[in-house]
């Protein structure tokens, strides 16, 4: 088939998050180093026939393109939509997760009320 005669069914935004997280949700129990390399990873649909996947590293791709061929297949399928482009974007800043320890918690609530700071120094909280 030509590429102008592939289907093109109309998907939605939540359907590709759903599909999104459901590998995710696969590759947690299956291979949990994939899983950890793309959990940062962003997908949005452009438009019907564009996906972009926004990427943290060449590292995290590398683990990607590992399961991207089955994935970009069942979704394919799953949304009947075979002329979709799935384009690679790299954005290492915006897809940092941070951890959130106690401490840090802590911090930005004591920027909101500084109160929190003098009952800590009173108190001896042990947030480690």
């Amino acid at each position: 088939m030509k590429n102008d005669q592939l289907q093109e069914h109309h998907f939605t935004e939540t359907d590709l998050q759903a599909e999104w997280n459901l590998l995710l949700m696969q590759l947690k129990t299956t291979d949990p180093v994939v899983h950890s390399a793309i959990k940062s990873f962003k997908l949005l649909k452009v438009d019907e026939k564009k996906i972009e996947i926004q990427y943290p590293s060449s590292s995290a791709k590398s683990e990607f393109d590992k399961v991207s061929p089955e994935f970009f297949n069942h979704f394919r399928h799953k949304v009947n939509n075979h002329s979709i482009v799935f384009d690679f974007k790299h954005e290492p800043q915006n897809l940092r997760q941070e951890v959130l320890t106690t401490k840090k918690i802590f911090e930005k609530f004591t920027e909101i009320n500084p109160l929190l700071k003098d009952l800590d120094d009173l108190m001896k909280f042990d947030l480690t």
